[in-house]
């Protein structure tokens, strides 16, 4: 099973597309590994430098509808790459939510109440997240503060998670 922790990325914005995670120009890649330096290239915010905010993060914190536009699985391979296995987001796009979960890793869905919570006491600090997928819980600290957040995933995407994605679930059960 993966690890499911890490230094937080705050991405502050909504529709977060799939040719902003991973570029279309570099899906004709043939490994994983070679997607790594390509992750969010083409996401433009004000604060954010791809070769400068990405290194050691574990877990990105973000808005509304993450993944939206095409399907490829790229975009979860050049998050997992990069050892980013942990996203959270008020919603994501339907495919490519399964598709995080379909690789083993999680998409956890908070209220936009909670994730506006994230982002005011948080995304200005040093942040450490782990999130605990047996007991359904996120830890979050900064600056010596801890916050303790339920999850909730459902049954099927958690053991998906814990089997390590798709194939090994499939390799276990079928």
């Amino acid at each position: 099973m993966k690890e499911f922790k890490g230094k937080v990325l705050f991405l502050d914005r909504s529709d977060i597309n799939t040719d902003e995670i991973i570029p279309a120009r570099y899906l004709t890649e043939i490994t994983k590994i070679a997607l790594k330096s390509y992750l969010l290239e083409d996401l433009t915010l004000d604060t954010f430098n791809p070769n400068q905010d990405i290194n050691e993060k574990g877990v990105i914190i973000t808005r509304a509808n993450f993944g939206c536009g095409s399907s490829r699985e790229h975009a979860p391979w050049a998050l997992e790459v990069n050892n980013i296995n942990v996203i959270i987001a008020s919603s994501f796009a339907r495919i490519f939510r399964q598709n995080i979960f379909n690789c083993g890793m999680c998409a956890i869905e908070l209220s936009e109440e909670k994730i506006e919570h994230l982002f005011s006491r948080y995304s200005n600090k040093d942040t450490f997240l782990a999130v605990n997928v047996t007991d359904q819980i996120i830890e979050i600290e900064a600056d010596g503060e801890k916050e303790t957040i339920d999850l909730s995933i459902s049954e099927y995407d958690s053991a998906l998670v814990k089997a390590g994605g798709w194939v090994e679930y499939a390799d276990k059960y079928y």
